[in-house]
């Protein structure tokens, strides 16, 4: 007699190294953070105002954001919403990346409307 298979679940291999991908970029982006957030205090050298405090702030509470995005993406895995889980990863290490690309952008608009190494030459 057949015994009653038990139902079957996808294998979520691929998933779960996605999500330990993910969590080493964002420890990676965590260590540069360190040198930034070591350099944010310099802020104050031309004394302590409002616009000191606030980047100090943004700078030192980056952290909570991709660590408390790692956290939730887990909470989804474990509850099977697969692609919850990796938008989540995905977006932990995405904020560094997402300003490095406005740094390009607007280096790049910077030059297009300066005339890019013109200036420079000669």
């Amino acid at each position: 007699m057949n015994e009653p298979s038990a139902p079957l679940t996808p294998r979520r291999t691929g998933l779960k190294i996605w999500m330990i991908l993910s969590q080493v970029l964002m420890v990676a982006t965590l260590v540069i953070w360190l040198l930034v957030a070591g350099l944010s205090v310099m802020a104050f050298d031309s004394g302590n105002t409002g616009e000191a405090w606030a980047i100090v702030i943004v700078v030192w509470s980056y952290p909570i954001l991709p660590i408390g995005l790692i956290i939730a993406a887990w909470i989804a895995y474990t509850k099977r919403r697969n692609i919850l889980a990796v938008v989540l990863s995905g977006l932990s290490f995405a904020p560094p990346i997402l300003c490095v690309l406005v740094l390009v952008v607007a280096d790049f608009a910077w030059f297009a409307q300066f005339g890019g190494l013109a200036p420079f030459g000669k």
